[in-house]
């Protein structure tokens, strides 16, 4: 027998194996939806005590496969801050089980999948709604910032579209807390994400504000469900960066039109190159743009 066959049989026999331990703990295993550096997401159901099913996914880790920074610092990381965290816009952890080196993540279901494949397939996003999910975007990442915790990848492959077109924040990989034990603000040094959602300051890799870097994010996010492409093009880092300083983007010239001025201004102020002079998530949700002129505004 070969090398390669041997190797195939001994990795069946290991994902029958899993299959069957967590069939007794009512979770049945599905197909891949989606596949990372060191993770795969597959599609799941489970049977509670009442025999409820739920449709669930399962982010599948292995740490065995993972670099050691992954497994000693950000995985751990990551579990802590999804123990913690509870919003209607951020993904529903159902369960966590560890099986050897192997980690799986239970969360619900979003049928609609990812707000990039999502505009892919029915292009730019009429204002109104792109306003609605962008809300709920921003009281998620706000909610994290309460808790003094920065996502530091969003992207809209990471905001998920539930049945019923909702929005639900997930994958908090490169997610970080922003203050120490002793209540100081702490820099990230970490170069995160991707891109051509990160922030000028990340791209330059000087030391950055993780909370400002995430505003900076959201506004890539609205400027692409509003004009339905890039705002930036990331092919060279160098160019990216000119680009980025010297506010170098448009909206699409048949779009110009369709788009509020307000919209507009929204997208401005958050991809501004300047940390200091960016929106933070209060000023955002407490625009006239978003907030539509309601009389009490949000508070923190």
């Amino acid at each position: 027998m070969s090398k390669f066959s041997t190797s195939s049989s001994r990795q069946l026999s290991t994902r029958n194996s899993d299959i069957d331990a967590l069939a007794q703990r009512g979770y049945n295993i599905g197909h891949k939806i989606g596949e990372g550096s060191y993770a795969t997401v597959i599609t799941a159901g489970y049977a509670d005590s009442t025999g409820q099913g739920l449709h669930l996914a399962c982010k599948i880790i292995d740490k065995g496969k993972a670099p050691s920074d992954f497994v000693h610092k950000f995985f751990p990381r990551e579990l802590e801050i999804l123990t913690k965290i509870d919003h209607p816009n951020i993904i529903q952890i159902h369960s966590i089980l560890q099986r050897g080196p192997k980690i799986f993540i239970f969360m619900r279901y979003a049928e609609n999948g990812d707000l990039l494949s999502y505009i892919k397939k029915t292009g730019p996003v009429e204002e109104l709604q792109a306003k609605a999910w962008f809300m709920q975007m921003a009281k998620a990442v706000r909610y994290l910032h309460s808790l003094d915790i920065a996502h530091r990848d969003l992207k809209c492959e990471n905001i998920l579209l539930s049945k019923r077109l909702n929005v639900k924040l997930a994958d908090f990989g490169f997610a970080r807390y922003c203050r120490d034990e002793n209540g100081r603000d702490i820099k990230s040094e970490t170069y995160c994400g991707s891109a051509a959602y990160a922030a000028p300051e990340v791209v330059c890799g000087r030391p950055y504000d993780p909370k400002l870097a995430d505003a900076w994010s959201l506004g890539v996010i609205l400027f692409i469900m509003l004009n339905g492409k890039m705002p930036f093009d990331d092919h060279n880092l160098s160019k990216l960066l000119e680009d980025q300083r010297n506010k170098k983007y448009a909206f699409r010239r048949k779009l110009q039109e369709q788009i509020s001025a307000q919209a507009k201004a929204t997208v401005a102020v958050l991809l501004e190159p300047e940390p200091h002079a960016r929106w933070d998530l209060r000023e955002i949700l407490n625009c006239s743009w978003v907030r539509n002129d309601e009389e009490d505004p949000i508070k923190v």
